[in-house]
Parts: C-alpha cells; sequence; structure tokens
C-alpha cells in the first residue's frame, strides 16, 4: 500500500513539474524569484528533450509501482501519461513548440514588467515621511 501511495504521489508531482515548465515564468510575473527555479526546469526540460536524460522522478515512479507489484512504466512519464492519451503521438513537435513558446513569451513578458516598473521607480521621486526630503530609490 505504500508503495502505491509513493506511485500516485510521485506521478502528481511529475504532472506538477510539467505545469510549472508550461506556466513558471508567467507565475515569475507574480513571484519574480520563482524565474530561479523556473529557469532551473527549463534547462532540466531541455536536457530530457535534447540529450535523453532521465527524469529522477520517473525511475521513483517506476520503482514503486513495480514494488507495489503492478507493471511499472513501461515507457517514460510523458509518453505513459501523455502521448496518445492527452494529445496524439504525432503531435509532439506542435507539442513541445507550444511549450518552449509559452516559455519565451513567459520570459519576455517578465523582462517586459521589470523594466517599466524599474523605469517607474525612476520617474516618480519617493518623499521621505520623516524628513520631508525626496528620494529618487
Amino acid at each position: 500500500m505504500a508503495y502505491q501511495v509513493l506511485a500516485e504521489l510521485t506521478m502528481a508531482t511529475h504532472f506538477a513539474f510539467l505545469v510549472f515548465l508550461a506556466l513558471g515564468g508567467f507565475l515569475a510575473w507574480w513571484r519574480r524569484w520563482l524565474i530561479v527555479p523556473h529557469i532551473g526546469a527549463v534547462i532540466w526540460g531541455l536536457l530530457a528533450v535534447t540529450v535523453g536524460v532521465t527524469c529522477p522522478l520517473t525511475d521513483v515512479e517506476d520503482w514503486a509501482r513495480r514494488r507495489a507489484g503492478e507493471q511499472g512504466l513501461p515507457r517514460g512519464f510523458i509518453d505513459t501519461y501523455l502521448t496518445g492519451v492527452v494529445y496524439p503521438a504525432h503531435a509532439v513537435v506542435g507539442i513541445r513548440t507550444a511549450m518552449a513558446a509559452a516559455i519565451a513569451l513567459s520570459w519576455i513578458g517578465l523582462l517586459v514588467l521589470v523594466v517599466r516598473r524599474r523605469r517607474a521607480r525612476r520617474a516618480t521621486p519617493v518623499r521621505l515621511a520623516a524628513t520631508g526630503r525626496r528620494s529618487r530609490t
């Protein structure tokens, strides 16, 4: 039973990682510090797609399913749960392109937001309450 729970939690974590991979750059518009883990996720995703690096979450889920008496993952996580299930196998290139476009758009949008905020801060003088002086911080 514990192995089954571990397998299911690992699967859910893997799905959450993929959602973060797709949307993490947009989340960074809200919380800028999220861009750092998102860059790491993107690098990991690129390594998985281009070099074929195996995700440790896939290994953990496969191991837990086998220990629970199940078949395990016959293929990788994406090939098992997404390709041919959520989208057709012939759409893989389109899905990857859409993911890359979403990531690029989110990063460009974040850059635009950061630049606009910095310009707005420089343009608006702030009055210091205690001294009555102006500051351009």
